[in-house]
């Protein structure tokens, strides 16, 4: 922990605005991202609140902590023509790898929270995983139907298990714990360096939201508090907006035809309309016409 080097050995009430400025300052220097920062001073910003809750107060005050702007927010799918290829280099890694992979783009489901696991959470006969309150990053449980090819494969990750293991474990039987180094292996092979697992998140939600749920629904099954995900996600791709465009064009285009159709009909019914109220017929020459209104006479159509 970075936090304490740098504060450790001062007393909270020397804990001031402008030392904490010169520690992001420090950190800055030494290549850590505004991301990275943010989360140490959120963790020094709750130790001051935990403090003033405390009964009788241990600080009287705390420091203003002003927060950095984060730019590095991620914008990586996995695209629908990457998924077979991902999913075969998984499979070559092992069953529970390829697993992982399904259940992970199929739902957003964080890593920790698939890692976490056991038998007793799947539901084979019912078709349904569940995530236990408190297990979860926001503590709220979660339960969600399995597709097909979710339920295939954790039919075989749960095989010959008690209620109590873990539903992903390796070849020897032990827990999978950590596997960022076979992520990225498979993903290097599959041609799409550099994509995190966490991007699963991002492309299940879009790919949830393109097949028309809606977003409420989508934040209970991936367990987002507030639809800002698809804001700060820009879960719309290139591919979406492509697609949107089109949509755009084809109504204008449908819009148009119509009303030309629209504007042909009026002129016709209005050219009928007046022949059979007795004005100039196409046939009939201009000064017959005038001399039959003059006298009074009706002008019949042709």
């Amino acid at each position: 922990m970075h936090l304490e080097p740098f504060f450790g050995h001062l007393r909270a009430i020397e804990v001031s605005t402008q030392l904490v400025t010169s520690y992001v300052d420090h950190r800055q220097q030494e290549g850590a991202e505004n991301a990275t920062i943010n989360r140490e001073l959120a963790a020094l910003k709750r130790m001051f609140s935990l403090a003033r809750q405390s009964t009788p107060p241990k600080i009287n005050a705390a420091p203003y902590i002003a927060m950095l702007k984060e730019t590095n927010v991620r914008t990586g799918f996995l695209e629908n023509r990457q998924h077979d290829k991902l999913a075969a280099e998984c499979a070559k890694i092992g069953l529970w790898m390829r697993a992982i992979f399904e259940v992970g783009v199929t739902f957003g489901w964080r890593h920790e929270e698939l890692l976490a696991l056991r038998v007793s959470q799947i539901n084979l006969l019912a078709g349904t995983i569940r995530l236990e309150p408190g297990t979860t990053k926001n503590d709220q449980g979660r339960e969600v139907s399995m597709t097909l090819p979710v339920k295939a494969l954790l039919s075989q990750c749960v095989h010959g298990k008690t209620s109590d293991d873990y539903v992903f474990t390796r070849d020897d039987g032990k827990p999978v714990r950590d596997f960022r180094g076979a992520w990225d292996a498979a993903c290097e092979a599959a041609k799409v360096p550099g994509l995190l697992f966490h991007d699963l998140r991002r492309t299940a939600a879009r790919n949830l939201r393109r097949a028309g749920v809606a977003e409420g629904v989508i934040m209970k099954i991936g367990g987002w508090k507030t639809r800002s995900v698809f804001e700060r996600y820009a879960i719309v791709s290139q591919t979406d907006i492509r697609d949107a465009m089109t949509s755009l064009q084809a109504k204008q285009q449908s819009d148009n035809a119509e009303a030309a159709a629209q504007q042909k009909s009026a002129a016709s019914e209005e050219k009928e309309f007046g022949q059979s109220s007795g004005t100039i017929g196409p046939n009939m020459p201009e000064n017959s016409a005038t001399e039959q209104r003059r006298s009074g006479a009706v002008v019949l159509p042709n």
